[in-house]
């Protein structure tokens, strides 16, 4: 899994070492998760989570040997600015703030999958309505549109005429996929989507969005007239309870690790290529620029059945992984709300502090993190690699 070492704290094992076949130059001694029995085991590696190099993470601090396996079970040029037609036959004064945008050097056969919010603004109109605002764009932000809605035709048909209008004004394919974060609007999203045969995707993963929406706060809804400083979102985004995870996800045993930066982005080109299952995020767009030697936490997942394991876990739109201390587990986020008890541990005040250092070492690289499948933990290749991010909260 990229090149070098990936090193470890003592309640974790060596993921693997290189895609070209290096073998890795950590020794890794352990005992096997058996069944549900808990054996105790360790290892040290040359760099360890205790230890902070160069632009390192964090300063892992625990003494504790955690011991578990899984359960049983660019630059834009604006090219229109007319408004869309047919969609509102009556605009209320909605002030300005909407934008259509390809970017100059847009490769627009690559902008086959978008990320889009259909939902109200803390913004009122002439009416005294709450408006509404489309935004579409895709992951690099090569394509950008908003357009402002009265409340009284917010529905399937007038999200299904403004996504042909973007195709057709702004000269892009149809995409793929749409992905979206608000369960709330999933009916009028997917009844759109269906009748231009589109997949709609539920997704957290929409990070580009997200970001972007909170860039419109500061320099469109604040600015607004209209602007309600204050107000609430009316469509919250919602956290469930996790759940029990599918028998497909299960792996065997699972660890803490983490990988050096440059390794990471070796990983994220495997990917790209279709080499191994999972999915990565545009760095640059995002804004994350880390030293190259930097360790990215992440959690190796080994089974013997790796490959299938990957297939069905590359299935799910993985949002990221999170430590849930009260429950003694891993917890995996997917969709727009979905949550799993992914893996336990034993609890004790060490575990805990364990797993509150892994999440730490996650802040301090901007909530960047990964999951990697793979036939065991000593194995030098990954069957499976998604790289994950903390979800941002959109600001409206």
């Amino acid at each position: 899994m990229g090149t070098g070492v990936v090193p470890s704290c003592r309640c974790c094992t060596t993921v693997c070492s290189s895609s070209s076949g290096k073998k890795s130059s950590a020794v890794v001694s352990k005992q096997s998760v058996v069944g549900s029995v808990y054996l105790p085991w360790w290892t040290r590696a040359p760099l360890s989570l205790h230890s902070v190099g160069a632009g390192g993470c964090n300063n892992w601090d625990s003494a504790a040997s955690l011991t578990t396996g899984l359960p049983r079970f660019s630059r834009v040029v604006k090219v229109a600015t007319n408004a869309v037609p047919n969609l509102a036959e009556a605009r209320p004064d909605i002030g300005g703030g909407e934008e259509e945008s390809i970017a100059e050097d847009a490769d627009v056969d690559s902008i086959y999958e978008w990320e889009l919010d259909f939902c109200s603004r803390p913004i009122l109109d002439s009416r005294g309505k709450k408006l509404w605002e489309l935004v579409v764009c895709d992951s690099r932000r090569q394509l950008q549109f908003t357009r402002f809605f009265p409340n009284n035709v917010i529905n399937s048909v007038t999200l299904r005429d403004a996504l042909l209008y973007i195709m057709d004004t702004l000269q892009v394919p149809k995409p793929e996929k749409i992905r979206f974060f608000r369960s709330q609007m999933q009916t009028i999203i997917t009844k759109a989507c269906k009748e231009l045969d589109i997949q709609p995707v539920p997704s957290q993963r929409c990070v580009t969005l997200i970001k972007w929406l909170e860039e419109r706060f500061e320099t469109v809804y604040s600015q607004h007239p209209g602007y309600q400083e204050g107000a609430s979102p009316l469509l919250l985004q919602q956290q469930s309870l996790p759940l029990d995870l599918p028998d497909a996800l299960r792996g065997e045993e699972w660890a803490f690790v983490q990988l050096p930066f440059e390794a990471v982005l070796e990983e994220m080109e495997g990917v790209s290529k279709g080499d191994v299952f999972g999915s990565v995020l545009d760095l640059d767009r995002l804004n994350i620029d880390l030293s190259p030697g930097i360790m990215i936490p992440g959690v190796a997942v080994a089974s013997s059945r790796a490959t299938p394991l990957a297939a069905w876990t590359n299935a799910l739109e993985l949002a990221s992984l999170e430590v849930d201390t009260q429950r003694s587990c891993l917890v995996l986020s997917t969709g727009v709300a979905d949550r799993w008890r992914y893996a336990f541990y034993r609890k004790s005040r060490q575990t805990d502090a364990e797993g509150e250092a892994w999440e730490a070492a996650k802040r301090k690289c901007g909530g960047l993190h990964f999951l990697a499948v793979q036939s065991s933990l000593d194995s030098e290749l990954c069957t499976g690699f998604w790289l994950l991010i903390d979800t941002p909260i959109s600001p409206v």
